[in-house]
């Protein structure tokens, strides 16, 4: 890789790196404003529909304009618009400013995502390489997803649950997206807009007629499903810890960093694991581990009394078991985008990636009100429980997917 593509790379690690962090405050922020704003969880629910369907709706919007505004355009205005976002966020302490927080962030993450992933398809020489990178870009992802759950630990204030001290983590994380925005301005990138001249209309129905084509359909719902899988566990992870295992606020944030962590290190290994071991097969095996995990921790979780005080030493095994879950879901995601995108031509990896942001936030949504709604009417048990659904439902998806990629190609 040349020292361009090279620094290329770098600037949408970072990017990647920051957005990590800003979406999966989701169920840190779900979990504070429930104590510091006294918030229902069936309210509280509702941000991860503030930051999904912005994302959802840019990308259907905007995914097929891009390649015309330009990519890095598109991720340094993004970074401005989080930048103000969390600047104000300490400022105006607020359930509504968390739901302001999370409609920018996902504006700006529906205009980054498909920039990133297209800029990928510019960088990449072939199939491996592209999946080669997209397996560390979403292994920096993860990394960026673990940080957030100890940056955001540090300000949380375990002995006063309403304490607004967690307010305090949005003054770094201006720094850190001030700080990608200048980056991305020195970072040369070429022009990715190709050369037909194509109207804006003719690209906005290039993308929707691809949506239509068989194989893609399977892809597209394989894809909802995991992601409503992994945000449901993902977002009400810390609350699950707080109120159904009894941690602490500070450590039920820390403890989730255990399933990030398993992601982060999931998807990593997952670049060596998919040149040596059919990626069918491998991701049949994850999903069965991943429902036996569900089967396993649950019961765990329901030998915990109320009122317990727990710390490291003594904290509930369920704790540290079911996060292990994230382990074996983390091939999934970028294995099927990864197989998805290299069987098209690179002038469509943007509308694409737009098909893939938009049902992709539609997932997140999804689970995480469901979650939060079972959650809230029965107990964090059962709204676990109901990830076997979606973890049979995606069984099934992937062999049609898997066929669908044998007997045919996606048409240019």
């Amino acid at each position: 890789m040349t020292t361009n593509k090279n620094q290329i790379l770098f600037s949408l690690l970072l990017t990647y790196f920051v957005f990590a962090i800003l979406l999966n405050s989701v169920g840190i922020v779900i979990l504070q404003v429930i104590n510091s704003f006294s918030v229902s969880k069936e309210s509280a629910a509702i941000l991860e529909g503030y930051k999904d369907l912005p994302i959802a709706l840019v990308s259907f919007l905007f995914a097929a304009y891009l390649p015309r505004m330009g990519y890095r355009k598109a991720m340094m205005a993004g970074c401005l618009l989080v930048t103000l976002a969390c600047l104000l966020m300490p400022l105006f302490p607020a359930f509504w400013m968390s739901k302001v927080l999370f409609l920018s962030v996902g504006i700006a993450f529906g205009l980054i995502k498909v920039s990133l992933y297209s800029t990928v398809g510019l960088i990449s020489d072939s199939p491996q390489h592209h999946a080669s990178l997209l397996n560390m870009i979403e292994g920096t992802f993860m990394v960026g997803v673990l940080s957030a759950y100890w940056l955001f630990g540090t300000f949380i204030d375990g002995s006063d649950p309403a304490s607004l001290n967690w307010l305090n983590t949005y003054w770094l994380l201006v720094v850190l997206t001030l700080s990608n925005f200048l980056l991305l301005l020195k970072t040369p990138f070429s022009n990715p807009c190709n050369e037909q001249q194509t109207s804006r209309l003719a690209e906005f129905m290039d993308m929707l007629r691809l949506a239509y084509q068989p194989l893609v359909l399977v892809f597209i719902l394989s894809a909802f499903l995991y992601v409503l899988i992994e945000q449901g566990i993902g977002t009400w992870l810390p609350t699950f810890n707080n109120q159904v295992l009894q941690l602490p606020a500070d450590m039920s944030v820390q403890a989730t960093s255990i399933f990030a962590a398993c992601l982060a290190i999931g998807r990593l290994a997952a670049g060596v694991l998919m040149r040596k071991v059919n990626w069918y097969l491998l991701l049949n095996f994850c999903l069965l581990t991943m429902a036996g995990l569900v089967l396993v921790s649950m019961p765990l979780a329901n030998q915990v009394h109320p009122g317990a005080e727990s710390g490291w030493a003594d904290a509930p095994l369920a704790a540290f078991i079911f996060p292990l879950i994230g382990l074996f879901m983390a091939p999934i995601y970028p294995a099927i985008n990864s197989i998805m995108l290299s069987s098209l031509p690179k002038v469509q990896h943007s509308a694409m990636t737009g098909l893939i942001v938009i049902f992709s936030a539609l997932g997140g949504t999804t689970g995480s009100i469901i979650t939060g709604i079972v959650f809230g009417k029965f107990n964090g048990q059962t709204a676990f429980y109901f990830s076997l659904i979606p973890i049979a439902a995606i069984i099934v998806t992937l062999y049609f997917f898997y066929r669908g990629t044998k007997l045919q190609q996606v048409p240019a």
